[in-house]
């Protein structure tokens, strides 16, 4: 079962939510944990994994070759991006804007464009406690994220394949193209929100996504629960996501997190409540396989 816990924002405690739920999972049996926030991954500031295994990130970029070039401009034509532009005298690659499609490789009519290689970040492997635990970090001043976190999925498949019955993904905030590749594939998105007027805004966005767009099974956490209105819960009630748990402003919670403690060990009367959540994820889960 894959649980991927989002926000529309950030600052909701989207990683507390995930990291609490994924301790409460791997007490139950086995568990792993991926980090999705390749931007800034802090999960591992309340975990503490053990890393051993560190692979690199990469995106495959054009390489085109001017002696088998002749300037056709086939692959610009075909390049959704714009980053490839063709001159009167050559080809112009700009890898900021490259995706790696590999459109311009397949439509060369000359074979004069190879795709080689290029690190845009790293992913790191191992465990934090009971559970398996995978991270990526994208490099400073790469603008591409989703690689890095389509390639974490997928070598955690690999690496990390037989190490849970449970999957945790920790998504970047917002719902842009990262955010899609860690909802991508995923049995329940649990949306983290706080209920204020830019809470619910990026709330509704992030529902549209995961619920109409990728048709996941969704639920909706509320934390800071008893500041800002009531728009958040009768979104959801017109909407019927229904609301898994609340947790309330208390500055015990800001003190643990700020020490990098997470809610389980910081506030025991916790445990229970993700416990309870995630026996309604699995609910839910199985109810649509049925």
């Amino acid at each position: 079962m894959n649980i991927v816990v989002a926000s529309g924002k950030g600052g909701t405690g989207k990683t507390l939510v995930a990291t609490s739920l994924a301790l409460a999972a791997s007490e139950q049996g086995q568990t792993v944990f991926l980090d999705c926030d390749v931007e800034a991954p802090n999960a591992g500031l309340f975990l503490k994994p053990e890393l051993s295994r560190r692979v690199e990130a990469v995106s495959l970029t054009p390489e085109v070759d001017a002696d088998l070039c002749t300037l056709c401009g086939r692959c610009a034509e075909v390049c959704q991006y714009h980053a490839i532009a063709a001159l009167p005298k050559k080809v112009m690659v700009f890898m900021e804007m490259c995706h790696g499609c590999g459109s311009c490789a397949v439509n060369c009519p000359e074979q004069a464009i190879q795709e080689i290689p290029f690190s845009i970040g790293v992913l790191e492997f191992g465990r934090a406690g009971g559970m398996a635990f995978g991270q990526g970090t994208l490099n400073v001043g790469e603008a591409m994220a989703t690689p890095v976190v389509r390639q974490l999925k997928k070598q955690a498949a690999k690496i990390l394949a037989c190490e849970g019955d449970t999957t945790i993904l920790d998504a970047p905030p917002g719902t842009s193209c990262p955010v899609i590749e860690a909802l991508r594939g995923a049995d329940f998105a649990l949306l983290v929100t706080e209920p204020t007027p830019f809470g619910l805004h990026d709330l509704k966005l992030a529902a549209e996504v995961a619920r109409e767009a990728l048709r996941i099974p969704t639920g909706v956490v509320i934390n800071k629960d008893g500041v800002g209105d009531q728009g958040v819960e009768v979104f959801c009630r017109e909407a019927r996501i229904p609301v898994l748990m609340r947790i309330p402003l208390d500055r015990r919670i800001a003190e643990a997190y700020s020490d990098g403690v997470p809610l389980l060990e910081a506030m025991a009367e916790y445990r229970s409540r993700f416990e309870a959540l995630l026996a309604r994820i699995r609910e839910t889960v199985q109810a649509r396989v049925l």
